[in-house]
């Protein structure tokens, strides 16, 4: 579903819309995910582009989510204003188009490839890592809404809003991994190099690599000093930082899972994760997160 084209704000904004979801199919048709139409399966992918005014009823939104394969956006989402306002409100270091795409795929992955694995032990190893999607959802995200997140979520989750439930944490570690290959790919095409003159080697890397078939250890060796170094161009420009997150050893567990899923999915075993590379997203920690180079 689109919303009324017949209001030439309307038409912009799905055009945007568009380019997003075309950025994220880029990703996952390289990343050899299954795909499948709402018109060939009744589980496959079905987009709702919607506008608050369609909903019957004015004072109902359009609330943007999945459900059973179905993403809804709220088109109002393309308005860069209404987005910043959304963002702030919600205490959020970041919100684009292209992130909501990529987190409400998320939960459509997690059915295809976790809920839906033939190994049984897969589902016993996401609770593990990500904790039991059992527990009451709504329960969950009401009393996030109500309390906030925990004091420390930093150091056990990629956002605030993942701590709210396993399936979110699932969809915004999946998002983020999402985010790291594409910035990476873009890197490697630039055949982009960083050589610290002022700190230590932990941050020079050569993005000389297809972040699509990659080790998880590349991908961060890679990433970490990448987001370092664009944080610090950003703050030369007076700007937000461009990575607002933390990989915290946690986080990069989470992360490695997520990778599994994906390169079993593509027919690759699992590569073992250097430890090292999880104590260097450590020390890289405060680093990321300094006022200052």
């Amino acid at each position: 579903m689109v919303p009324d084209l017949s209001m030439p704000m309307n038409l912009q904004r799905w055009r945007q819309i568009e380019q997003a979801k075309r950025r994220l199919f880029y990703t996952l048709l390289r990343l050899q995910l299954p795909l499948t139409s709402r018109s060939n399966d009744d589980k496959g992918l079905a987009w709702d582009f919607l506008a608050d005014s369609e909903v019957g009823v004015a004072s109902v939104p359009v609330m943007t989510g999945h459900f059973d394969g179905v993403i809804t956006i709220n088109i109002a989402e393309a308005d860069d204003d209404e987005r910043e306002r959304r963002r702030v409100a919600l205490g959020e270091p970041y919100r684009t188009l292209l992130g909501h795409f990529r987190h409400e795929v998320g939960h459509y992955y997690w059915t295809m490839l976790v809920e839906r694995n033939q190994d049984a032990s897969v589902i016993e190893r996401f609770r593990v890592t990500f904790g039991d999607e059992r527990n009451d959802y709504q329960a969950a995200l009401n009393s996030h809404y109500l309390y906030g997140a925990p004091v420390d979520w930093q150091e056990n989750w990629i956002s605030s809003y993942a701590s709210s439930h396993p399936w979110e944490d699932w969809a915004e570690t999946w998002a983020h991994y999402l985010h790291m290959v594409d910035t990476l790919e873009t890197a490697s095409a630039f055949g982009l190099r960083l050589r610290s003159r002022t700190l230590d080697a932990s941050l020079e890397t050569a993005i000389d690599f297809d972040p699509h078939v990659a080790s998880l250890d590349r991908l961060i060796a890679g990433w970490l000093p990448l987001t370092f170094a664009a944080n610090s161009l950003n703050r030369s420009m007076g700007q937000k930082d461009l990575y607002p997150f933390v990989l915290t050893p946690v986080v990069v567990s989470k992360l490695a899972f997520v990778h599994e899923m994906i390169r079993s999915n593509a027919g690759e075993p699992p590569q073992a994760s250097d430890d090292g590379l999880r104590a260097m997203a450590a020390a890289l920690r405060l680093r990321v997160a300094m006022p200052t180079l």
